[in-house]
Parts: structure tokens; sequence; C-alpha cells
């Protein structure tokens, strides 16, 4: 059995680029990014973060190309694909991306937390956001560190 499936939740690193392919299909391309936050053995913060490109078609490209923008919340389902090309130069290229199948808008900038997520299925974006609750309570989690000892398993 195979499984080629990713999930990332980040933020749009530029303005998306629509475009069509020679068939008419809209195609959008995307850069996401994520980030990782650890203690490293000596109690200090790291913090690293990775970029992800990524690729939608059709209607769901449509949507993400008129309501998102740099800097932008996203929430990316799809899989990953590396296709391979060959520059004007003759060399080979490739390029790894993410092929989109779902995904959610994230909060907007200025906006409450949970309250301000917008749900997005295929070609459901639009009556998603009108139907999208607009005043959640938001969770608050605890500052204090977890002890190890007190995890039951």
């Amino acid at each position: 059995m195979y499984l080629n499936k990713v999930f990332l939740i980040g933020n749009l690193t530029r303005d998306p680029e629509l475009r069509a392919i020679p068939t008419g299909t809209k195609v959008v391309q995307l850069g996401i990014a994520t980030n990782r936050v650890w203690k490293d053995q000596s109690g200090a913060r790291k913090e690293a973060t990775e970029y992800h490109n990524v690729v939608a078609f059709g209607r769901q490209a449509e949507t993400l190309a008129q309501y998102c923008k740099k800097g932008s919340s996203l929430y990316v389902e799809g899989r990953m694909q590396t296709r391979s090309w060959e520059g004007q130069d003759g060399k080979k290229n490739y390029r790894t991306e993410i092929v989109l199948e779902n995904f959610q808008f994230g909060p907007k900038a200025g906006g409450t937390g949970a309250g301000a997520l917008v749900g997005a299925r295929n070609s459901d974006a639009e009556t998603s956001q009108k139907d999208a609750p607009t005043d959640l309570d938001t969770i608050e989690y605890p500052d204090e560190e977890i002890n190890l000892e007190d995890i039951p398993f």
C-alpha cells in the first residue's frame, strides 16, 4: 500500500500567479512558508522555516488567485509531485511541488483567530465564505511547560 498525502498550514510567500495552460484550464502557483519551533539541548529556542511550492488547477486556482495574497494564511491538502523539464541551456531542471486537492482559508490579517476561518473544498468557496461563522470563542492555551513524567503513557 502506498500513500502520497501532504497537509500544510502556512503563509503565502508571494502573490498567487494565475495562468492558463494551452487547453484553457486555469493554473495557479503559490509559495507557502511553514515554521517549526523547538528547544535545543541547552534550552535555547530554535526556529526553522521551510518553503513549499503549491500548484492548483481549475476553479480552485481561480478562487485562490482571487482571495489570497502575500502573507495570507492557508491550509493545504494535496500530493507531492516532482516534474522535470529541459532548460534553454540544455540542462535538466527539477521542481517538487504539492498538487492541491483541498484547501481552507486561514484567519485574515487583523481577524479574530478561529472565528475568521473560511472553508473551501473544490468549487464551494463562495458559498462557504458566506456561511462561515464570524464569532467563535478562541482557545487559550496555557503557557506552562509540560512535564514528561505527567504523561500517563
